[in-house]
């Protein structure tokens, strides 16, 4: 794992290994409060990806690998001649975490495809994976910044939604960082919608970006359409939790409402994701599991009550169809218009 200061900001490093091991911030607690809890176990890890103490697609793939790790010595010690049966199990329940997230199920086969090779101790070659898994997110994450800010050279304003940045990546961050890059090629205006229900954009990516010493203002989600209608922001920039073959992208809802909205203004909509959230095995975003998250974390407690008839509806995730996207900036370069065939070229 990368400690440059110049690559990762400390204060927003997801988690950090150690030997204990996986020493992950409490993101639920940003921004109030900075804590670090250690997990020591493939299950505290899972635990940690669903309870949101670390989210973003690509941190979540980068902390299930960690997982994997720490799966492995702890199983190793347990029985040195048949430890791969239990790890697996620890590999399945590291994969229930998040459905959604295809980086996590990308992370995992990565890690499990180097079992195979491996004699002795698997702690030492599959601590060296992870940690390589990570150094590349994020190299990536940099390369995606330089792409995605050439797209944005001379605007005067940009509107990002949920958290893209070091919190949900390995650092720098995927649309975030674009928003980092255009920003220090002299872009200003830095919008960040607030992103309910979890007030990830209020929480978090102000937060970074006042770490940063960023300028940026904040604003309701419901105010996305009256901004684009004055003329402040002519991109609107986010991540992916999953991309489709055709270039449909999975993100936090609200992102289709946004890109909608920006058709109608004449606002263009870029996507930055690593590669390793293409998931060339779905066609298209139709196929795409979207995650169900309990109704109470919606819901005034005052609805709680057994008499109470009113529910509560909480997707964590909508999927924006490819005709609305501009642009998708990866690491092997950017796709515009995005397409079956346009997608093609990003392939390795």
């Amino acid at each position: 794992m990368s400690t440059n200061p110049n690559d990762v900001n400390s204060a927003a490093a997801p988690f950090f290994w150690t030997e204990q091991g996986l020493r992950v911030l409490d993101q639920r607690l940003l921004p109030g409060q900075v804590a670090y809890e250690v997990f020591d176990s493939a299950a505290g890890v899972a635990e940690a990806i669903a309870t949101m103490r670390v989210r973003g697609a690509p941190a979540i793939g980068i902390a299930a690998a960690f997982g994997v790790v720490l799966g492995a010595r702890v199983r190793y010690r347990e029985n040195p001649a048949d430890w791969r049966a239990a790890l697996e199990q620890d590999m399945k329940i590291l994969a229930a975490s998040r459905p959604t997230a295809v980086n996590l199920f990308w992370a995992l086969e990565r890690m499990g495809a180097a079992l195979d090779d491996i004699q002795g101790d698997p702690y030492p070659p599959l601590l060296a994976l992870a940690q390589q898994i990570h150094d590349d997110d994020l190299a990536a994450n940099h390369r995606m910044g330089e792409l995605g800010a050439d797209l944005v050279q001379g605007s005067s304003g940009l509107l990002t939604h949920c958290n893209t940045g070091s919190l949900a990546t390995g650092g720098y961050g995927t649309a975030l960082g674009v928003v980092r890059s255009a920003y220090r090629r002299g872009v200003k205006n830095i919008y960040a919608g607030e992103t309910r229900p979890w007030l990830q954009g209020a929480r978090l990516t102000v937060w970074e970006l006042n770490q940063d010493r960023i300028p940026a203002t904040l604003i309701a989600d419901s105010a996305a359409a009256w901004l684009m209608k004055s003329g402040a922001v002519q991109w609107v920039i986010v991540g992916a939790d999953r991309i489709a073959a055709n270039g449909d992208a999975a993100n936090k809802i609200g992102t289709y409402s946004l890109a909608v909205l920006a058709r109608q203004h004449g606002v263009r909509f870029m996507v930055v994701a690593p590669t390793s959230t293409v998931d060339w095995n779905t066609a298209n975003g139709e196929a795409i599991e979207i995650e169900q998250r309990d109704p109470r974390e919606l819901l005034p407690e005052c609805y709680l009550a057994q008499d109470s008839v009113i529910k509560g509806w909480n997707p964590v995730f909508d999927v924006t169809p490819a005709h609305l996207i501009d642009a998708i900036v990866t690491e092997r370069g950017v796709v515009l218009n995005p397409s079956v065939d346009a997608m093609r070229a990003i392939r390795g």
